[in-house]
């Protein structure tokens, strides 16, 4: 954006801007800045693909879950097992077998508890799977998910995910 400015300024070779070169300039300049703060981020992507967007996403979101939950760690752990738990059923839905799936992931949620952002990426020791597919299932699950949380702002959790979701199965065995 500022090469173009230089070369516009190369270019007319006066001192002094006449009114419609200093509107072309503000014109670029505002373009220019429009164009940088927008976030084209994809709602689900793999941590190192859109580095840019991801790190924009982490300083809008500087409150935590655990910090959103109360500083309770029970209200935070229920929170992420149980939207772990919707995840899974998410994908059994779509006849997508998460069963072994282990992966880093980092979810941002609007201040409402709509899913803003989902940046993950597979563990070494998870089962060998086409990962677009798992893109896919956290991008129909983001589009329709609401944590049943608020804040009044934006918040994120990273953690980890294995699936099967294990305090599902503890709680299934419970009962």
């Amino acid at each position: 954006m500022f090469r173009l400015f230089f070369i516009f300024l190369f270019y007319t070779r006066t001192k002094i801007p006449n009114l419609r070169q200093v509107s072309i300039i503000l014109i670029l300049l505002f373009f220019g800045v429009s164009s940088y703060a927008q976030n084209d981020s994809p709602l689900v992507s793999l941590i190192g693909d859109d580095e840019k967007g991801y790190e924009q996403t982490i300083a809008e979101c500087p409150s935590l879950l655990l910090e959103v939950a109360g500083n309770s760690m029970d209200i935070a752990y229920k929170l992420w097992t149980d939207m772990l738990a919707d995840i899974e059923s998410s994908a059994d839905e779509a006849n997508i077998d998460l069963k072994g799936t282990k992966i880093w992931i980092n979810l941002f949620w609007n201040a409402d508890g709509t899913i803003k952002n989902v940046v993950y990426y597979p563990k070494p020791n998870s089962k060998n799977m086409d990962f677009a597919l798992v893109t896919n299932v956290l991008e129909d699950f983001a589009a329709k998910y609401t944590m049943p949380i608020s804040h009044a702002e934006c918040f994120s959790h990273y953690g980890s995910a294995s699936f099967p979701v294990h305090s599902k199965l503890a709680i299934i065995n419970e009962k």
